[in-house]
């Protein structure tokens, strides 16, 4: 299956580069370019691509504002840019940014990045993941971790795998599970612990011990 791109860039030299790099791989097709937010917005409603690749900071309507609106239409959102400022990824993460990468992945770790955007997971870079969980934990009141003791064998095992940041299809690969199975595990963990998001997730496997 296909996966169609939309790059925003301001720079073309840059955008021409990520299109080079994505073409590489045979199931990812760009089908648009927008060189700042209110050109990725009109694309991203004409074109519908499964991910768009979006900057930050693009002149006119920066590229959070514009994930905002992509996302408001049913849209997914990979943000990819130079900076790692908290504000940037905060920000893009609540305008519901399904991931965030830093320009200096390499071509693998990007195209790896765009499939798992496109299949409904998210990735978070590894530079900021430990900043973003630390924010995170800081304001979130402790979790109940008397909760664990209602998980499987097989949960608590998917629970250490979400806490090493280990997304829907390495623990499938991990596991020995299909990617739908891990996806029912990963719910009824939510669920059983109480957490809305992954992120809450992997603050219990932490603090249990389990990552």
């Amino acid at each position: 299956m296909t996966v169609r791109v939309l790059v925003a860039d301001d720079q073309e030299a840059v955008r021409s580069g990520l299109v080079l790099i994505l073409d590489t791989a045979a199931d990812i097709e760009v089908v648009g370019q927008a060189r700042d937010g209110l050109q990725a917005v009109a694309a991203a409603r004409d074109l519908r691509p499964d991910v768009v690749l979006m900057d930050i900071r693009m002149p006119g309507r920066d590229g959070i504002a514009a994930t905002r609106d992509i996302v408001a239409e049913g849209g997914s959102v990979l943000i990819l840019t130079t900076f790692d400022i908290d504000e940037y990824v905060f920000g893009a993460l609540r305008a519901g940014a399904a991931g965030f990468l830093l320009k200096d992945v390499d071509a693998a770790g990007l195209i790896d990045a765009v499939r798992t955007v496109a299949r409904g997971d998210g990735v978070i870079a590894p530079a900021v993941t430990r900043r973003l969980i630390a924010a995170f934990a800081a304001t979130t009141p402790a979790l109940d971790l008397t909760a664990l003791d209602t998980l499987t064998a097989r949960e608590r095992e998917v629970l250490a795998a979400v806490g090493r940041g280990r997304s829907n299809a390495e623990i499938g690969v991990d596991l020995g599970m299909a990617e739908s199975t891990v996806k029912t595990h990963v719910s009824r963990v939510l669920g059983k612990l109480g957490v809305r998001t992954r992120v809450q997730a992997a603050i219990a496997a932490r603090e249990a011990g389990l990552a």
